[in-house]
């Protein structure tokens, strides 16, 4: 029996401790929650699904052993941060990190099964930026990677779709597959030169074997809906449709809203709700409404609030 709609959350993601005045705090999740509750999307509405550990047989399929044991040592170590100041972590953060990738390969593979069709993780720590071999930007396991190689790797899916909407790069996800033409990974964001992490230029289309399935698409800052619904309708959502994914895959950051602090374009809450109307719409007929969508990056409270229930909505086919 297939489940349409599943929710990954869980307070015990804001265990994941940050120090104050750091943007990726626990208070984003507890937003969302609230969120997602007053708009009557949990409590009953949705099933939840319970987070696990990821085993490290997948983790490392997309980083090394060595950094896998990095990340645990530092943190039985108690230490600030790993690799960069901003990549913050507390005692219980690999504990956590593991279950927020484990519980996304799960929904993943959920999907593979077909017991799931589609599911939202509102999980932290987020992952788009993660390296092979360290962390980068708040990221410690890429999550949304994770579940794009269980998918590839169990389930033998020959056409993997990521679409990375958060306003920085998603450079730790291309770099994971810019030689794989089994996943087509688009990233929309902030131009690098103005913007972190300064990779993610337009010429970037993937290498060896998968030349031509790397689609970065760079916005100047302060834009806003106009060229953003532009560029995709020109170029992102014919991408999709040429692809004809068997799932779609969405690294869902809301921090290019144009009240976001730490993002440079302009976009509004109605944006984000057509944005995700429109992926949905151009890959219905490959993927057979499989999708897969993971929390990345948003940093104003409000702005989660109201964009990530509308998210869901979209997802869940509510008016």
């Amino acid at each position: 029996m297939t489940t349409d709609f599943a929710i990954l959350f869980d307070p015990l993601f804001e265990r994941h401790g940050t120090g104050p005045g750091h943007p990726e705090r626990p208070s984003r999740l507890a937003a969302i929650g609230a969120g997602l509750r007053s708009a009557g999307l949990i409590d009953g509405a949705a099933p939840l699904l319970t987070p696990v550990p990821i085993a490290d047989d997948l983790l490392h399929r997309i980083h090394t052993p060595e950094y896998v044991r990095r990340v645990s040592e530092h943190c039985r170590e108690k230490r600030r941060f790993i690799d960069v100041p901003d990549s913050a972590i507390c005692a219980e953060s690999e504990e956590i990190a593991r279950l927020a990738a484990g519980g996304v390969v799960e929904a993943a593979r959920r999907i593979g099964h077909g017991a799931l069709r589609r599911a939202f993780c509102a999980v932290r720590p987020p992952g788009h930026h993660a390296e092979r071999d360290r962390s980068m930007g708040f990221c410690l396991y890429n999550n949304i990677a994770l579940a794009a190689a269980a998918l590839r790797d169990e389930f033998a899916m020959q056409r993997i779709a990521i679409v990375d909407f958060d306003v920085h790069h998603g450079n730790g996800t291309q770099h994971a597959f810019e030689s794989d033409a089994r996943v087509l990974f688009v990233s929309t964001h902030g131009h690098p030169r103005f913007l972190y992490p300064g990779t993610g230029q337009e010429h970037e289309t993937g290498i060896g074997p998968g030349a031509g399935f790397t689609l970065n698409v760079t916005f100047m800052p302060d834009e806003g809906d106009a060229a953003h619904r532009r560029a995709l309708e020109e170029r992102v959502l014919p991408a999709l449709r040429d692809y004809q994914p068997q799932v779609l895959l969405l690294s869902a950051g809301f921090d290019a809203h144009a009240d976001d602090p730490l993002g440079c374009l302009a976009l509004t809450d109605e944006h984000f709700t057509w944005m995700t109307a429109a992926l949905l719409e151009a890959t219905a007929a490959s993927t057979n409404g499989r999708v897969l969508s993971v929390l990345e990056g948003g940093y104003n409270l409000d702005v989660l609030r109201r964009c990530v229930p509308a998210h869901v909505r979209q997802l869940m086919e509510l008016p």
